[in-house]
């Protein structure tokens, strides 16, 4: 009887994961779905805790389990309470780092546990698989919160790529070998496990070290989908429906994303999986000219006249926790006859989507958000693009430049617009450390300062206009 109701209970946990993950596609609804798929999560823990029977036995360490789940949850809650927007990219890079840790050490502990009975081939195979997916995950992600911090400097040799892919194809033969030999583990059997998890972690470490600029959201999305795999590998292992949907739904949630997140990139989805991007072209300063600045009392007055104003952010933006001045301008504008969009880079940003809830949590409209398909269409119809802190994703140089790092890649198209004003605290080069060839340009000009200080001064000059 329990284990029928038990199975109802994983079955409302998937079904609750699928309509939370397609809630949390559109803003209006991303809170409720966040609450439902938790709310499915937490049923599905407890039915686990209090149904799941083997051999006949139930749970019994309640006290461990329930003091596990108290501390996680306190640190969860007060990490989420605490952390500021402008770190939101390196706590979800902590978060799955996590996540990958416990499906490694899933694995190991039911390797021990199996090796003292039969274990099959499929078993073996999906310990492996979720060992060296989930490790990968782990120190992949560790790396990346630490360079996302500034705790780690990007580094990379010459041959790094070749020697990446030479501990990846190590650690695949040792995989492979363990499962060939599968004919009761052995100490040796043990051994080559371990080395499997010791290649696994060398291979995430490497295989992020050198990745740095604005390829970051890339690297973070896919080990999100590596995290999901090696949860799905435990659901196989467990034979717990609920586990594997959720790993599933991780997984090929984030491999879309990858792809997408490439696309915007214009960077291959195979130079992504074997490491061969990011730091590999270092950027050169070059002489541009002279750059020509705005005062605040000009800007307003440039804003408050015209009739079409689109809004562009940028990492600057939240390191500046400007999104609230940002839309209290928005509303000023708007009070004088001003229609205001912004324009979204899908790589903006630290992270995926991170100027999308940057703004959603200021109370932007969602319908205001423009893709970057749609933004360009609208751009030369434009009068006043306000640049507030991006840089890389507006850089023509993507697109007459052969030697420069972000050549090809699609850009926000905004010297296209009748007039630029670039918001930065300084001529400094942004995160992939290059020129930015629109500061140059006639039409662009340099509004210096902080975002939040620069903004609540426009917004004081604009009530004057």
């Amino acid at each position: 009887m329990s284990f029928s109701v038990l199975s109802i209970i994983y079955l409302l946990g998937s079904v609750t994961f699928i309509i939370g993950l397609k809630m949390l596609s559109h803003p209006a609804t991303a809170r409720k779905g966040n609450l439902i798929a938790a709310g499915g999560m937490t049923l599905a823990i407890l039915g686990t805790i209090f149904l799941y029977e083997h051999n006949g036995e139930r749970l019994h360490n309640y006290g461990w389990i329930f003091t596990g789940l108290l501390i996680g949850g306190v640190i969860g809650v007060l990490a989420a309470k605490k952390v500021k927007m402008t770190a939101m990219p390196e706590m979800v890079s902590l978060f799955n780092g996590t996540g990958g840790a416990c499906a490694a050490l899933i694995s190991a502990i039911e390797f021990r546990h199996l090796s003292e009975n039969v274990v099959t081939t499929g078993e073996l195979l999906t310990i492996l698989l979720g060992l060296m997916i989930g490790a990968v995950s782990f120190a992949g992600s560790m790396i990346a919160w630490g360079k996302l911090n500034g705790r780690i400097k990007d580094f990379a040799f010459k041959g790094q790529h070749i020697v990446n892919q030479v501990v990846l194809a190590v650690m695949v033969i040792c995989a492979v070998w363990l499962l060939w030999s599968n004919d009761g583990l052995q100490v040796h059997h043990h051994i080559l496990f371990y080395i499997v998890l010791v290649l696994a972690l060398l291979y995430g470490v490497l295989f992020v070290m050198p990745i740095g600029g604005a390829d970051m959201p890339v690297v973070i999305s896919l080990l999100n989908s590596f995290t999901g795999v090696a949860a799905a590998c435990g659901g196989f292992l467990y034979n717990n429906q609920v586990m594997l949907t959720g790993g599933i739904l991780v997984g090929s949630a984030g491999t879309i994303l990858t792809i997408l997140m490439c696309k915007a990139m214009n960077r291959s989805l195979k130079n992504v999986l074997i490491g061969s991007f990011g730091g590999a072209k270092a950027g050169v300063a070059k002489e541009q000219g002279l750059y020509k600045a705005i005062s605040l009392s000009d800007a307003a007055v440039v804003l408050a006249y015209a009739q079409k104003v689109m809004i562009v952010p940028g990492y600057g933006l939240a390191v500046a926790q400007a999104q609230h001045a940002c839309h209290e301008l928005e509303k000023q504008l708007e009070e004088k006859g001003v229609s205001v969009l912004y324009a979204i880079h899908p790589v903006a940003g630290r992270m995926p989507g991170h100027m999308n809830v940057l703004l959603a949590e200021a109370d932007v409209s969602y319908d205001k958000l423009l893709e970057m398909e749609q933004a360009n269409a609208a751009l030369p119809t434009t009068d006043v693009v306000l640049v507030l802190g991006a840089n890389d994703v507006v850089n023509p140089a993507a697109k007459h430049d052969p030697d420069s790092p972000i050549y090809g890649m699609p850009i926000l198209e905004v010297e296209t617009a009748k007039m630029v004003i670039v918001n930065k605290r300084s001529m400094k080069p942004g995160y992939a450390g290059i020129e930015n060839d629109l500061f140059f340009q006639p039409k662009t000009s340099m509004l210096f300062g902080d975002a939040k200080q620069v903004l609540q001064q426009l917004i004081s000059e604009i009530k004057q206009v």
